[in-house]
């Protein structure tokens, strides 16, 4: 699960946007991909610039979770198996086969693969990696039961477990299980990951940490005639007016984040097209439950009571957006979002809540947001409004992105609007980060903990998909909806946008983009 705290959205009144959703509605294609059959077959060659919000600051693979490094490091690095953009599991650097019991996954390398450098991928290389990932552990970590991964041919690697494990194949369709030289192809791993070899499409250029970063096309990449670009560069804009602005005038080609109240703009404009597509991400208040107030579940219930979702998706999102009503988006298996008993807006209710409450007069609390992101500070201005309503004074606090994450990933706040990305189409990879008080997050760092759901992630690991791990699905998200540690407030598109000249821009699910399928048309003569 991947974290996006990063600035990408614009926000408006509700009358606008009730305008701008009308229009939307009527322009927008809603198509993740353009069509290369639309301008011709792929044209080879150039250089594609992207405009993103954040620097990429790391390629440990095995280390690394926001978004901004994730899909850079999946450009270096590929599974062996990996996602469409249906979220359907496919075959990636290799076939696999399963044994009837669920416990032995025999996967075999695909011909002629080979690493950036030319040198053959072979399972040694492969036993290495996912050790390394093993032994590491880090934010996403391989938590199928492995009991060994052997070579067993020549372009063959087995992998048992001591029990069955629904979600293995999702779980290793991670960036985070990319393959790597074994030994790091001789260098230290610091030596490595500033200069990454991988199967990828791309191979580092240049980089600048606080920065832009430059690809180049890998000239071994196993897929036939492809990547189609030369060269990649990720620019970054940091301030998402400036995205929008500079790929309007085409100095960017494409850019990464669209906020919601200019997706109309860009679909309709001179020269560029917006890409929607359904993802896998859920946008959210979280508490810290170490903090005294939040660690009251009548607080938490009396904040979510005091929210109207409805009204803060339709006025921030510009019908971009599906309200929440449970944690899973309806794109990932076994959501519950058509069925969960939500918390819904009800300002009585809420003063009733408090009342129940340590804190029945109210109390002063801090919301914590990263700075440049309009629909966030926009949303923060709306649950200000909403607590002061039942005697809660909220005071908002917006920080630069880097402090935001260091300040979240210390525990450092009260609560905060942020998001979460899943990383696979199974359910246990978001509900585990996010429910889970011994994983890396501490349950998406609000410290929550419920013995119940503790058990039952545990049963959705090892219960076949079906009725039965369904049913463990939907009581696990019943119970974060009455408990709170959070409030899911809807689902977002999607958004990002490409000159017209742009084809084969295929969004994946969790917002990563297949650049090996992307080719620019050369201008007209």
């Amino acid at each position: 699960m991947t974290p996006t705290p990063n600035p990408r959205r614009r926000l408006g009144l509700a009358a606008a946007a009730l305008a701008a959703a009308l229009l939307l509605s009527a322009c927008a294609g809603g198509s993740g991909a353009t069509d290369p059959d639309a301008s011709g077959d792929p044209v080879s060659g150039g250089t594609l610039e992207f405009g993103r919000v954040a620097a990429v600051t790391d390629f440990d693979l095995n280390q690394q979770i926001t978004a901004n490094n994730a899909f850079a490091i999946d450009k270096v690095f590929e599974p062996l198996v990996s996602f469409d953009k249906d979220g359907k599991i496919v075959p990636w650097l290799a076939e696999y086969t399963e044994s009837d019991d669920g416990l032995s996954y025999t996967f075999t390398l695909r011909e002629g693969v080979k690493f950036s450098d030319g040198n053959d991928v072979t399972p040694d290389d492969v036993i290495f990696s996912l050790q390394r990932h093993l032994d590491v552990g880090g934010p996403l970590p391989l938590d199928a039961p492995i009991d060994a991964v052997s070579k067993t041919g020549d372009r063959e690697v087995t992998i048992t477990l001591t029990a069955p494990y629904t979600p293995f194949l999702s779980e290793l369709a991670s960036f985070s299980n990319g393959i790597f030289p074994k030994d790091f192809g001789g260098v230290s791993e610091k030596e490595f990951f500033q200069n990454p070899i991988g199967t990828g499409p791309f191979v580092v250029d240049k980089w600048d940490p606080n920065g832009d970063l430059s690809f180049v096309k890998n000239a071994h990449y196993w897929q036939q005639g492809k990547p189609y670009l030369d060269s990649l560069v990720y620019k970054l804009v940091t301030d998402d007016t400036q995205l929008q602005q500079q790929l309007a005038g085409g100095q960017l080609d494409a850019i990464d984040d669209v906020p919601a109240a200019n997706a109309a703009q860009l679909d309709s404009g001179s020269g560029t097209v917006l890409s929607q597509t359904t993802g896998w991400s859920t946008e959210q208040v979280f508490f810290n439950t170490e903090r005294e107030q939040f660690a009251d579940e009548h607080v938490r219930r009396a904040v979510a009571l005091a929210l109207d979702r409805d009204g803060i998706t339709k006025a921030t999102t510009f019908g971009t957006a599906e309200v929440a009503n449970a944690l899973l988006p309806p794109t990932i298996t076994d959501s519950a979002n058509d069925t969960v008993k939500s918390l819904d807006f009800d300002v009585s209710a809420a003063k009733a809540e408090l009342a129940k409450s340590a804190y029945p007069d109210g109390f002063s609390i801090t919301l914590t947001l990263a700075s440049g992101d309009s629909q966030r500070a926009q949303i923060a201005q709306i649950v200000q409004e909403s607590l002061a309503k039942i005697g809660i004074t909220v005071k908002i606090e917006q920080l630069d992105i880097a402090v935001f994450r260091e300040r979240f990933f210390a525990y450092d706040f009260d609560f905060m609007l942020n998001s979460g990305q899943s990383d696979a189409p199974d359910p246990n990879g978001f509900i585990t980060f996010q429910a889970d008080p011994e994983g890396f997050s501490k349950s998406y760092w609000t410290h929550y903990s419920n013995d119940r759901v503790t058990e039952l992630m545990k049963q959705g690991r090892t219960t076949p998909e079906g009725k039965e791990r369904k049913q463990i699905y939907l009581e696990i998200q019943q119970t974060l909806a009455d408990e709170v540690p959070y409030i899911p407030l809807f689902f977002p598109a999607n958004l990002k946008a490409t000159r017209d000249n742009v084809h084969g821009f295929t969004v994946l699910p969790n917002g990563s983009v297949r650049f090996e399928d992307t080719w620019v048309e050369a201008p007209a003569n």
